[in-house]
């Protein structure tokens, strides 16, 4: 495991070496570690689990858990903090939407710099963001400030098949990653298997299909 050092906001990353920083700059993303969150009851309040699933392209080679809080404000931080603990050969972070545990939004720019790598978020539609902006003003402690991360995040746009928001990589980078990790629909295997372990974690069981 590399050294740690610590990035903007005080939040922990892992020095990489000089490969892993040249792969990045040459668009070749070959090891990913996507991130989803688990289910939960509505009315849950307290801790969710996240499950960061490590693939060298489309094989597994490692499974981390961690967890954060319902509507809370320390996703960037746990995920900072998996991140850190990963293999040391990682090219890109990989999440399946901007929030985790209902609105727990992570700040895209600041996990970048925290870790030193590329994020890219993917979703299968286009949010409504009326809806989110609405929910968060109204029902969301600090909902003002989530509001600004996902602003502050850039619009979804459309590539290779899904939507996808972005920070430290280009448009055609992202759809280069994405074709490198997607093998079955398309949601890319590290998200894919994320959300299975995720489900299984708490329901006891799933199955493949839609992520």
């Amino acid at each position: 495991m590399a050294e740690a050092g610590v990035g903007k906001g005080g939040l922990a990353f892992p020095l990489r070496g000089p490969d892993r920083g040249c792969d990045i700059l040459q668009g070749v993303f070959a090891h990913a570690i996507g991130f989803d969150d688990a289910p939960f009851d509505r009315a849950h309040r307290g801790n969710v689990p996240v499950l960061g699933t490590v693939y060298a392209r489309t094989t597994l080679h490692a499974v981390l858990r961690g967890q954060v809080r319902r509507d809370g404000r320390n996703s960037t931080a746990e995920l900072a903090r998996l991140v850190a603990l990963a293999p040391d050969h990682l090219h890109l972070v990989l999440l399946q939407g901007i929030a985790l545990a209902g609105f727990n939004v992570v700040d895209l720019p600041a996990l970048h710099a925290a870790t030193g790598l590329p994020v890219l978020v993917v979703a299968r539609k286009a949010p409504d963001l009326d809806q989110i902006r609405a929910a968060l003003l109204t029902r969301v402690p600090g909902g003002a400030r989530k509001w600004r991360l996902i602003e502050a995040a850039g619009p979804m746009e459309p590539c290779g098949g899904v939507y996808v928001q972005r920070a430290g990589l280009t448009l055609p980078q992202a759809e280069q990653a994405l074709g490198t990790f997607t093998v079955t629909g398309r949601v890319p295997e590290p998200l894919r298997a994320a959300h299975l372990m995720a489900r299984a974690l708490v329901q006891g069981h799933s199955r493949g299909g839609r992520a």
